[in-house]
């Protein structure tokens, strides 16, 4: 039996419908089992399964065996240093990637669109297959802190280098370490402006995000006279656009030579030492320790932190010079009983599904396109503060997930497949029960209605396996973590 896209939506409606989790008790409750007679996923515990579901872009079967062999405590901390993890699996399919270990110079050679691209593939693909999943987590929370669109001037091939040698080296060392490299990075340069700030015509757009998103925060105790000192400190950072094009230089030409005061403090004449030291200051100031601890809790822990737990995380920050480590380990080890449900990002939702059903995919433009339908594509997010952490933003845009979600059951995202028939045999060859009750498994642990049931039995069983991928997909319960 052979049905219409209509149709086909109407019954995975049905199943999406037939979906229910209990709103008495936190989600991840909800999501820990697996029908005991099933050897290829390991079943977790609730607790476990909330570590994986939050820290990871979707429990695969190496993660749920990794945190049954380990503990939920000591796969953290294993995390938590990714040096230590074996990544051979996404290094393989990103070696054919040449752009990620080129150089600003010669990446301006290159076609515009084909980098960015290979930029975002390169993004996906880590997000899906590598073992360091909760440094994929930061590299992905410090992108958005220091939010760069691919789409401002020479951004589409500086950010390139931007993501390699800024977010990637420094997103689990020293938070002055990482605001350093990007104070000095042509892309953030560029992005904001201050590559054309110059004593004659001052720029105060990169000073003016410097303190209000990448430090202290809107609240942060700074002034608009804080800003306009900043950016004349600021004066004569600029980019290389001949010779090593693309490089970070300071033009002493270009700089304003006067004394300023930053934040109280005066700053003597010393050229590209002024915004280094204010950097310096900057990085280890409260107020950008309880900016940055309230975004992490954002993150990984709970929409609405409690103002003590924020001040405790600003605390750790403060107590080990901005080591963004030893905030995790607070935040992620002691304060686990205060975690929350969150609706996911398309970024989550995406990868969450190619993961726990082991797919296939190149990380191509074709799985690209339906990112960009759910409004986050890799590196294009236009604004300086960078894609929105707030359930309230995403849930509203819910259609282009039923499209993906549907494309991704009947196989029709080219570069990117399921094995439908191993999941079926996983499942004890019936693709309707035991399967639902595989991905139930997986992603919930909701009960089907009897008329589901029956309206799914009409169809076919290469369908009835379609619609159960494709309805628990787009599920509420799927939606969140």
């Amino acid at each position: 039996m052979s049905l219409s896209r209509r149709e086909f939506l109407r019954l995975a409606g049905l199943v999406a419908g037939g979906v229910t989790v209990s709103a008495c008790s936190p989600l991840y409750r909800q999501l820990s089992g697996l029908p005991a007679t099933l050897a290829g996923w390991p079943p977790v515990s609730a607790r476990d399964f909330q570590v994986l579901s939050r820290l990871t872009y979707g429990p695969t079967e190496q993660d749920r065996l990794d945190i049954n062999g380990l503990g939920w405590r000591s796969w953290i901390e294993t995390q938590l240093t990714p040096e230590s993890i074996e990544d051979q699996a996404v290094d393989w399919r990103l070696r054919a990637l040449d752009s990620l270990a080129s150089d600003p110079d010669v990446l301006a050679d290159w076609d515009k669109e084909a980098l960015i691209d290979e930029l975002q593939q390169a993004a996906l693909l880590r997000r899906v297959y590598s073992r360091r999943q909760l440094y994929g987590r930061m590299v992905e929370f410090w992108s958005d802190h220091f939010n760069i669109s691919v789409w401002k001037g020479d951004c589409w091939f500086l950010k390139v280098i931007d993501d390699r040698d800024v977010i990637r080296q420094h997103a689990l060392g020293d938070f002055r370490d990482l605001l350093w490299a990007s104070a000095h990075s042509p892309a953030m340069l560029v992005y904001l402006d201050n590559q054309v700030n110059e004593s004659a015509a001052p720029n105060e757009n990169y000073a003016r995000e410097l303190m209000e998103l990448h430090s202290l925060g809107v609240d942060g105790g700074y002034s608009q006279s804080d800003v306009m000192e900043l950016s004349r400190c600021l004066t004569g950072w600029t980019v290389k656009q001949h010779f090593w094009q693309g490089q970070f230089t300071f033009n002493p030409d270009l700089h304003d030579p006067e004394p300023k005061l930053v934040l109280g403090r005066r700053v003597e004449p010393a050229g590209q030492r002024e915004a280094e030291s204010v950097l310096e200051e900057l990085a280890l100031h409260p107020s950008t320790a309880r900016h940055v601890a309230t975004k992490l809790l954002r993150r990984f822990v709970t929409e609405t932190p409690p103002a003590q737990l924020i001040e405790d995380t600003a605390q750790t920050f403060l107590a080990t010079h901005g080591s963004i480590r030893a905030v995790l380990d607070r935040l992620l080890l002691d304060v686990l009983p205060e975690w929350g449900a969150k609706v996911k990002r398309p970024n989550d939702f995406i990868a969450g599904g190619l993961r726990i059903l082991a797919a296939d995919t190149d990380g191509a433009r074709p799985v690209q396109d339906y990112l960009r339908q759910m409004g986050q594509p890799a590196f294009e997010w236009p604004t300086p503060d960078g894609p929105p952490d707030r359930s309230d933003y995403w849930i509203s845009n819910l259609m282009p997930r039923w499209r993906f979600a549907l494309a991704l059951a009947q196989n029709q995202i080219p570069g990117t497949t399921l094995d439908l028939d191993g999941l079926a045999t996983a499942a004890g060859g019936d693709p309707l029960k035991p399967m639902v009750e595989l991905l139930l498994g997986l992603q919930l642990d909701p009960k089907l209605s009897s008329g589901l049931q029956q309206a799914i039995g009409q169809v076919d069983e290469q369908t009835r396996l379609q619609l159960s991928l494709a309805g628990l997909l787009a599920s509420p319960g799927f939606q969140w973590h």
